[in-house]
C-alpha cells in the first residue's frame, strides 16, 4: 500500500508495535526472546524498543528477524489495517498468551490479504445487510437464514462449498493452525467482514463454524443480549443455513417418534455436510424425536466407542480458503510482485512459489 513518508519518531513507534506484535504471535515473553537471541538484547532493552524509545542497529535488527522468523520489511511496515468488532470463540481454558498468538497471526494474515488486494487495485464488497432486523427470537434467526439462502440463490439443497461461497460474497476467510481450544473468530478489517477458521477441524465443523461466525457478522442482537444468547442464535443460524428445517423434517419423515436412526442421519450428513451431532440436536429442537430419544442417543454415544466413532466420523469433502492464494499468484503473473514477495505473502519459501507457479 502507498504510505506518506514517516519520520524517525514514527518509525520507532511502528517498529515497537510490530516487534511486540510478532513476539506475541510467536508466543515469547521478553525474557524468552532475549534468551533466544543469546542475550544480545536484554528484556529491559526489548521493553524500550517496544515502547518506541529506541531504534535497533543493523546487527540487532538482523538478530530480531532470525529469532522471530520475520523480515525487516514487516517490522517497519506501517499499520494500515484495523480490526474491529472481533468475536472470539474460544474455550475458557485458553490462556492470554495463546489468545495473543492467535490475534497476532490473524492481524498479520489479514494485513497481507489487504495488501495484495491493494496491489491488484481490488476491493471486497459484502453484499448482505440485515442491520434493519433486530434478532430477538429463534423465529427471527430462521427468517434471516432463509433470507440469506434466497438472496444468495442457494435454493433448498446442500451447499457444496461454504468457504468459497463466503469468499465469493466479499468475506475474507482464512485458516490458522490452532489447538482444540480455538473454535473461530470473526470481525471487520477496514470495514470488510473477516472469518478465521481452525485448520485442524473436520470439514463439517469448519462449515458450521464459518456460518456461525457469519451469524455474528450479519445479525443485530437486542441490547442486553448475553454472550450465551448470541452464541445460541448463531448456532441456530448456521444450522438453518446449512439445512432448512422444512427440508430436514421431510427427510426424516416429519412426525415425532423413535424411528429416526443413525443411517438416516448419515445420509443427510452426506447430502448437506452437517455433523450428525448437529442433526440430532436439530431433530430434538423440532420435536421430530422426543427428548428421551435424544438423551438415549447421547448416552449411547458416550458409552459406546464404536457408536461414537460413527457419529463423529467426517463424511464431507474438506474445504479451504483459496481467494487470497489465487490473488497472490495473479499479482505475480502480472509482474506486480516478485517471487520473493509472493513467498512472503504466502508465508512459504521461494521454492514453494516456483513449484506452484510452474
Amino acid at each position: 500500500m502507498l504510505s506518506k513518508p514517516i519520520n524517525m519518531e514514527e518509525k520507532k513507534v511502528i517498529f515497537g508495535k510490530r516487534l511486540k506484535s510478532v513476539r506475541e504471535m510467536r508466543g515469547l515473553s521478553m525474557a524468552e526472546l532475549s534468551k533466544k537471541m543469546n542475550g544480545m538484547v536484554t528484556p529491559q532493552a526489548i521493553y524500550k524498543y517496544e515502547a518506541g524509545k529506541m531504534m535497533p542497529s543493523g546487527q540487532v535488527l538482523s538478530a530480531f528477524c532470525v529469532a522471530l522468523e520475520t523480515i525487516p520489511d514487516f517490522l517497519f511496515r506501517p499499520f494500515e489495517v484495523s480490526m474491529e468488532n472481533i468475536e472470539f470463540r474460544k474455550k475458557a481454558k485458553m490462556t492470554v498468551k495463546e489468545k495473543n498468538m492467535i490475534i497476532g497471526e490473524v492481524k498479520d494474515g489479514i494485513e497481507r490479504y489487504c495488501a495484495i488486494e491493494d496491489a491488484l487495485g481490488l476491493t471486497s464488497k459484502f453484499d448482505i445487510d440485515f442491520s434493519h432486523t433486530v434478532v430477538d427470537s429463534e423465529d427471527k434467526v430462521c427468517e434471516l437464514a432463509a433470507q440469506l439462502r434466497k438472496e444468495w440463490e442457494l435454493g433448498l439443497g446442500g451447499i457444496c462449498g461454504v468457504v468459497n461461497l463466503l469468499e465469493s460474497h466479499g468475506v475474507k476467510v482464512q485458516e490458522i493452525e490452532a489447538g482444540e481450544d480455538f473454535d473461530g473468530l470473526s470481525g471487520f478489517a477496514n470495514g470488510c467482514p473477516v472469518i478465521i477458521l481452525n485448520k485442524n477441524y473436520t470439514p463439517e465443523r469448519k462449515r458450521f463454524t464459518a456460518l456461525h461466525e457469519l451469524g455474528h457478522i450479519v445479525m443485530t442482537f437486542p441490547e442486553g443480549a448475553t454472550p450465551r444468547q448470541k452464541e445460541s442464535y448463531c448456532h441456530l443460524f448456521a444450522n438453518e443455513v446449512l439445512i432448512p428445517s422444512e427440508i430436514f423434517a421431510k427427510l426424516v419423515g416429519g412426525t415425532i417418534g423413535w424411528h429416526i436412526h443413525l443411517r438416516q442421519f448419515v445420509d443427510i450428513q452426506m447430502m448437506y455436510g452437517v455433523s450428525i451431532d448437529a442433526l440430532m440436536y436439530k431433530a430434538k429442537r423440532l420435536n421430530l424425536i422426543p427428548e428421551s430419544r435424544y438423551v438415549t442417543l447421547m448416552k449411547r454415544k458416550n458409552a459406546d466407542p464404536a457408536f461414537k466413532r460413527e457419529v463423529e466420523r467426517s463424511r464431507t469433502a474438506n474445504e479451504r480458503p483459496s481467494r487470497f492464494e489465487s490473488l497472490v499468484y495473479k499479482a505475480l503473473s502480472a509482474g506486480l510482485i516478485s517471487e520473493t514477495k509472493a513467498a512472503y505473502y504466502l508465508n512459504i519459501n521461494k521454492s514453494g512459489v516456483e513449484q506452484n507457479f510452474a
